[in-house]
């Protein structure tokens, strides 16, 4: 250490220099001063400098409102008796929304029970379900008993093993379910939550198979609320997360929003859309891209079924350029379309993953799950898949999928909905050519879209905008015939549970067209 002298007010006095006999250098010069302050610094080092943090200024109350070991009166009631004042007052109070505004949660139906394709509100008024709520609850609102029990059993026995603890039955019979109908050699399973978590594991694992990073998607597609699947997402919900993850490139669906690939006829035009999509995996540089992540069939923007050879043409670059294909089937997955899954429509291609979700237990309990094929499973024999959650695998939610799967397959839910498929086609060209409001529709399955368009052939809204003046008195007129269901303006879905008796659903529609004479007149049509 060294001492230092500061000078106040006055410049440092240096002496003369001199010089040292003895060992011929020239020795410090010392400033001197006056009015000196003294000090000990380090010559060298990185000390830290004193800081006194803020204090707290706001302090708060942190107890609970209500005194812990003392519910308040109203939860001593047993639940179902809530008045619809106490359950406004506490939505009021407490609940938020997350894909619309808080305000849209004040005229939300207070909803009490289900019975078969039914909802039935705290007034009592009934409810077709005419999209499965979110094109999920592919049983209606009759759950098989052979689920609620199973489900009450395993929860009775075990509750709950995390996933990298244990492996319960449950867990080994549905991933040998879940491999047995899935084609291929489609075996390894993961089971995460949600379909958002379900393509997260589904990134990651073509990440580290691949050692590449880019993930390409379409447009106008879907792919969940977390970080990565909501980057992945081609539609307005990956602005809220500020669209800045980087590693996704967008692609063009093969059917556009506002223009067409050129080509003489469909054939044509398909092979533009993949002249186009392999221009631009080159121009990405093929050694970058891990993953081709598609919905089979795009849900929300509007049930988009790729042409013929489309999907065919996706798999032979994914082949060409060692990419992996991965087909999410959130949406579609268990039998919405007609097959199992909505890939199975595109004769030859298999995915390297597959992802699904709502269908896996109709929305009896939050689940889904990430297939990958054998050698992609076989990589991970050395090393983790690097995702996972607290609830992946939970023994409960698989109890619900498996029985839910098994009733799918046994009571031929498939079939029925290959046998109501023509009805349904039928009814939405009925509605199509009665209402000078709808410009086209699309159907597979018990999958259809409605589109919209004003009189002179415009697209009367985006998805991203406010509520249009006509969609909300079309909304209206909707609930007051009796439907309930997603509005993604333009596009009018239609997906009612998969259990729909024919009856149902010609009542479905008819119900349907009373409420598009109010979008008929609200977009400016003569009706």
């Amino acid at each position: 250490f060294i001492e230092v002298s500061f000078v106040a007010n006055e410049s440092l006095r240096y002496p003369k220099k001199r010089r040292d006999k003895t060992s011929h250098t020239m020795p410090s010069a010392v400033p001197t001063i006056t009015n000196t302050v003294r000090r000990t610094v380090a010559a060298q080092g990185a000390k830290s400098w004193p800081h006194t943090g803020p204090a707290l200024t706001k302090v708060l109350d942190n107890q609970a409102a209500q005194p812990l070991r003392q519910l308040s009166p109203d939860h001593e009631q047993p639940m179902g008796t809530w008045s619809s004042e106490q359950i406004r007052d506490a939505t009021t109070n407490s609940v938020m929304l997350t894909w619309a505004p808080g305000k849209a949660r004040h005229g939300a139906p207070i909803l009490q029970r289900g019975e078969g394709v039914y909802l039935y509100d705290d007034q009592g008024k009934q409810y077709l379900d005419w999209t499965s709520q979110a094109v999920c609850s592919n049983l209606g609102y009759n759950v098989p008993e052979a689920v609620v029990d199973a489900t009450t059993r395993q929860m009775k026995e075990l509750s709950f093993v995390y996933g990298g603890l244990g492996i319960t039955e449950v867990r080994a019979r549905l991933s040998k379910l879940i491999s047995e109908i899935l084609p291929a050699d489609l075996q390894g399973m993961v089971f995460p939550s949600s379909g958002s978590e379900a393509n997260e594991a589904a990134i990651v694992m073509a990440r580290r198979f691949t050692g590449k990073h880019k993930v390409i998607n379409w447009y106008r597609s879907y792919h969940g609320g977390t970080a990565n699947s909501q980057q992945a997402t081609g539609d307005f919900r990956r602005w809220f997360g500020r669209d800045t993850i980087p590693g996704f490139v967008k692609a063009f669906h093969p059917f556009p929003l506002f223009w067409d690939f050129k080509g003489a006829d469909q054939e044509e035009r398909t092979q533009m859309a993949l002249n186009m999509l392999e221009e631009q995996i080159l121009n990405e540089g093929p050694d970058t891209v891990a993953l081709l992540q598609f919905e089979s069939v795009i849900g929300g923007g509007g049930v988009l079924v790729p042409p013929p050879g489309y999907m065919q043409g996706v798999r032979a670059m994914c082949d060409k350029y060692d990419i992996l294909l991965h087909c999410d089937e959130v949406m579609v997955g268990f039998g919405r379309t007609g097959e199992m899954f909505g890939f199975q429509h595109y004769e030859g291609v298999v995915p390297d993953i597959v992802t699904a979700a709502k269908g896996i237990t109709s929305a009896a309990l939050p689940m889904s799950m990430t297939a990958c094929r054998k050698h992609i499973m076989d990589a991970f024999e050395e090393m983790p898949l690097g995702w996972g959650s607290t609830y992946q695998a939970h023994p409960v939610a698989m109890a619900c999928a498996y029985e839910n799967v098994k009733y799918l397959i046994k009571n031929d839910i498939i079939g029925h909905v290959q046998r109501l498929a023509p009805i349904m086609e039928s009814e939405m060209k009925r509605l199509s050519e009665n209402h000078p409001s709808i410009k086209q529709y699309r159907s597979i399955g018990l999958f259809g879209c409605f589109d919209a368009h004003t009189p002179d052939g415009a697209n009367p809204q985006l998805q991203h905008t406010a509520l249009d003046k006509a969609f909300v008195e079309y909304k209206t007129a909707y609930s007051e015939n009796g439907l309930i269901g997603l509005l993604r303006p333009p596009h009018l879905h239609v997906a009612p549970p998969l259990v729909i008796t024919e009856e149902e659903l010609l009542d479905g529609f008819d119900r349907q067209d009373r409420a598009l004479y109010a979008l008929d007149q609200g977009l400016g049509f003569d009706v």
